[in-house]
């Protein structure tokens, strides 16, 4: 499986990254207790079971023409399925812009996930797996009422066969 993910700018990361640490040290599920190098607050905008011929290069350039794209964090809520808790991102014109595009260039590849898809996708952050619906109340609550803002200033790919990134476009976050 390939992603195409974007990433935050860095007082955002740190933003999300705390909020990860306060969940942890509330004893409840958490993204801070993953400790794999690739793991950091990030957008999936696709998932595909590899790149066809050349997308990885109309990914960059289409990447580092939209890149950095200012971005502003909603509630924080538990999704369906595998019950993640997120932290939604506000769609805006562009990032629907950038979120259709990328599924063009990855038109025909094999494998699209399509929870990912436009018109289904759900704009978020993971801040933790496998949540606990009747946890949420605190969750919120430890991630305060903010509504943070940033950017998303560049892009990557998760391999999940080697379990590593590689860039895609943008200006790579520290």
């Amino acid at each position: 499986m390939r992603t195409v993910e974007l990433l935050c700018s860095p007082p955002l990361d740190q933003t999300v990254r705390a909020t990860w640490d306060r969940l942890a040290a509330a004893g409840l599920p958490s993204l801070a207790r993953n400790a794999h190098p690739t793991n950091r607050p990030h957008l999936t905008m696709a998932s595909v079971e590899e790149f066809p011929p050349g997308a990885a290069d109309r990914l960059a350039d289409l990447l580092d023409a939209a890149l950095p794209l200012p971005v502003r964090l909603d509630r924080v809520d538990v999704l369906d399925g595998s019950a993640p808790l997120v932290w939604l991102v506000r769609p805006t014109p562009e990032l629907a812009a950038l979120h259709a595009a990328v599924w063009d260039v990855l038109a025909g590849a094999a494998g699209q996930h399509p929870w990912h898809a436009p018109g289904r996708w759900i704009p978020h952050l993971s801040l933790a797996l496998r949540f606990r619906t009747n946890d949420r109340r605190l969750a919120r609550a430890l991630a305060g009422a903010i509504r943070p803002t940033g950017e998303f200033v560049a892009a990557r790919s998760y391999d999940a066969d080697t379990r590593t990134v590689s860039p895609l476009g943008g200006v790579p976050a520290a």
